[in-house]
């Protein structure tokens, strides 16, 4: 599903825990590390959407997390010529962000929870460091959700 402007509606989902640090999965397969998100589907809401993300990629469910803040606008990111899919009006994601409170215990994440598993590996890091380490065509939104919500983190 695509808007008009050749955009996908999707989630981004950054998960605190207790130490302010934030969830960071590797995507299976490669070195290539990032915050869990996913596609907004047909007739779907935004939280139910970032629920559905949140279980398929990371096995949790809604009693896991508490959302704390979600940014209020869509932030836009435009992916690679090469990486863009097959349908030539693609541009990239246009994304809704929540930023999460974990409240259940580490062995509440489980990665082969969904079929289609997303993630191979996580681990927590400094809320911060996601923006030099995500892959460069995400950086700039990844700095605009940090930035929107870190004034909710000590909620």
């Amino acid at each position: 599903m695509l808007d008009n402007q050749g955009y996908r509606p999707n989630v981004g989902i950054i998960l605190i825990n207790k130490d302010n640090q934030v969830f960071w999965g590797r995507r299976k397969g490669e070195y290539s590390w990032q915050f869990p998100q996913g596609g907004l589907c047909e007739s779907e809401t935004l939280d139910e959407c970032m629920y559905r993300e949140l279980n398929e990629e990371l096995g949790l469910f809604p009693e896991h997390v508490k959302i704390v803040a979600k940014t209020e606008d869509w932030l836009y990111y435009d992916v690679p010529g090469t990486l863009s899919k097959l349908n030539s009006n693609y541009r990239g994601q246009k994304q809704i962000w929540y930023l999460l409170r974990f409240v259940g215990r580490e062995h509440h994440i489980n990665l082969r929870h969904f079929v289609e598993q997303e993630f191979d590996a996580w681990r927590w890091i400094n809320y911060w460091d996601p923006i030099d380490q995500v892959v460069q065509f995400k950086q700039d939104v990844y700095r605009k959700a940090l930035t929107y919500l870190v004034d909710f983190v000590n909620e």
